[in-house]
């Protein structure tokens, strides 16, 4: 039971500050007022405490009690998660609509996971055995295909006395026994993890394997890797959204952590209504069965705002610690630091650029540092990949929460609202983005499909900055002006944008690119450059070129060719053959 550890004597919006009592520590979780609102002491002076409420503190009146708990603000870990929507502080959102309606009401309590459901445990582990942390003592089938590993305390270690038998038990039934020393621990299938800290683990792997997205602009030109960090800056309606929707959907990750922190409420709307209904298309069941949602809208307290993304980076540190791999979507961090700019003005801490908090760079960087493929300390590996949208102030971004990003992620997906205008989608700024695993991939590539990746990315991405240049002389000019050999190049760069780099999320066939494909697509157009290269140089008038009947064949292959019927490809390779040797022909 928690006790009255002291009294509000301030109050200033999510923020309060409290005298009284000094047994409280910093980050614990309290209680505050009569309701018994969510807190967290972020600031300890003297005999007064201050405390960010994590809901909503109109009415409250200095005088009003506050209660510690001794604890710091945790999540709750174990069977159930999978399918749950959570808010910022792991409310389920769910319940409470049955329980409450549409809104929630102050000093709502409920179990973040379900104690009356039993979960049929299977022991994986025997009597007698020296376990430690992260130790796999039994399974459950979480869903229909995915296996939940029951696992040690991270901080426990010691010798397994007892171990229940196969059966159906809840989170909270005991379903082993420890000797730690002299005393004897009970272990549930339930775990609380502090949020504010990162699950440890025995070290960090090389990046050198991407996470494949089946989006061709990712994978084949801005790879990132399992255990990465991306970054998706983009103005409003440039398709961050809409992009980390596709990701999430066919992205080769175990588990789906989407946290949607401080989005519009339609927005998340759409997440909520259109997750439920995706099919996983490696198991055809629904997605949400390897989904966890976090919906923390721009109307909920902005607190708990700020909490959302430490609560979504916790629950996908517990799925790599069973050996899963995960892929984290936070839409959007710009939401989150609005967050902490303005508890710090309500904290009347001193303001850096932009009135963000000095400390915006140090919190980027515990967040983003929390990604990684890793060694796990019962021998597995697992990874957690961040994906975070930006949302800078008129696409700006030199303001200060992407430039704090692009320090401490190596891949950089720059959203261009021309492009987005143009109906170009995704409509990632090829010239503005980067990827630094590009190298450390390369081998993977190599090894799955058998050709030099690296070479033909790095040939296309020079042809588009070729185009980036020519394209200025153009406008000064007009096209007629260049030799045929440059108009090559932007004819070529032409279906590198528009057969390769454009994609439908929409499109049954085009939503999803394996890699093999997208390889031999971009094999292809090389093809048809080296060819067009060889018979321009010849004489022929570039036009010829572009009123091929191929030239349209190679575009449309994209969404002509199934991921399944690749070899389709070779078809359309065979009639560039015929009608570039049919004009230089005519030219030799």
């Amino acid at each position: 039971m928690s006790n009255e550890v002291g009294k509000i004597i301030w109050i200033s919006g999510p923020v309060v500050r409290a005298r009284g009592s000094r047994n409280v520590g910093m980050l614990e979780l309290v209680e505050v007022g009569a309701e018994r609102l969510v807190g967290e002491v972020i600031g300890l002076n003297g005999d007064q405490m201050t405390v960010q409420v994590y809901e909503e503190t109109a009415g409250m009146q200095p005088g009003a009690p506050i209660y510690g708990t001794g604890l710091p603000l945790s999540v709750e870990l174990g069977p159930g998660l999978l399918q749950s929507i959570y808010d910022g502080v792991q409310r389920p959102l769910p319940l409470i609509e049955q329980a409450e309606g549409s809104f929630i009401t102050r000093g709502a309590r409920f179990d973040s996971i379900s104690r009356e459901k039993k979960w049929s445990f299977t022991p994986k582990a025997n009597v007698g055995d020296a376990v430690k942390g992260g130790a796999v003592l039994g399974v459950v089938m979480e869903t229909d295909t995915f296996e939940h590993r029951v696992m040690v305390h991270p901080d426990d270690a010691g010798t397994l006395t007892w171990i229940a038998s196969a059966g159906e038990y809840t989170i909270n039934d005991i379903v082993a026994k420890i000797k730690i020393g002299k005393e004897e621990k009970p272990v549930t299938m339930l775990q609380r993890w502090p949020v504010r800290r990162a699950r440890p683990f025995v070290g960090r792997r090389g990046a050198n394997v991407p996470l494949i997205t089946g989006q061709r602009i990712l994978d084949t030109f801005f790879p990132v890797a399992k255990g990465g960090a991306a970054g998706i800056p983009g103005p409003f309606g440039s398709g961050k959204t809409v992009t980390q929707h596709s990701i999430a959907k066919w992205a080769d990750a175990d588990i789906i952590v989407y946290i949607g922190c401080g989005e519009r409420g339609n927005e998340m709307t759409e997440v909520l209504q259109e997750f439920p209904h995706l099919v996983d298309p490696r198991s055809n069941r629904p997605l949400m069965e390897r989904t966890v949602l976090i919906a923390n809208t721009s109307n909920m307290p902005v607190a708990a705002r700020e909490a959302s993304i430490y609560t979504g980076i916790t629950i996908a540190e517990y799925y790599r610690d069973m050996g899963y791999h995960v892929a984290l979507m936070a839409d959007s961090t710009s939401r989150w630091a609005e967050a902490l700019r303005e508890v710090s003005g309500r904290l009347e801490e001193m303001p850096a650029e932009e009135g963000y908090p000095a400390y915006l760079a140090g919190r980027l960087a515990e967040f983003y540092e929390r990604a990684g493929f890793v060694d796990n300390l019962n021998g597995t590996q697992g990874s957690v990949s961040i994906v975070g949208a930006v949302s800078p102030p008129g696409g700006d971004f030199s303001e200060p929460v992407t430039q704090h990003t692009k320090r401490y992620i190596r891949c950089f997906w720059a959203l261009d609202k021309s492009l987005a205008s143009a109906r170009h989608f995704p409509a990632i700024n090829w010239l503005d983005s980067y990827s630094e695993y590009i190298e450390d991939v390369s081998g993977w590539w190599r090894e799955k499909v058998g050709k030099d990746w690296l070479e033909m990315r790095n040939k296309a991405m020079e042809l588009l900055s070729e185009e980036a240049r020519l394209s200025q002389i153009v406008k000064l000019v007009g096209p007629d002006a260049l030799p045929y050999t440059e108009r090559m190049i932007l004819e070529t760069s032409r279906l590198i944008r528009e057969g390769i780099l454009q994609q439908n999320a929409t499109d049954a066939v085009d939503a999803y690119s394996s890699i093999e494909k997208q390889i031999r697509l971009l094999e292809m157009v090389l093809y048809f450059h080296e060819r067009g290269m060889a018979v321009v140089r010849r004489g022929a008038p570039i036009n010829l070129i572009h009123d091929l009947p191929v030239v349209d064949t190679i575009i449309r292959a994209k969404s002509s060719v199934t991921n399944e019927e690749i070899h389709k490809l070779d078809d359309i390779q065979k009639a560039i053959d015929e009608q570039m040797s049919q004009l230089d022909a005519e030219y030799r």
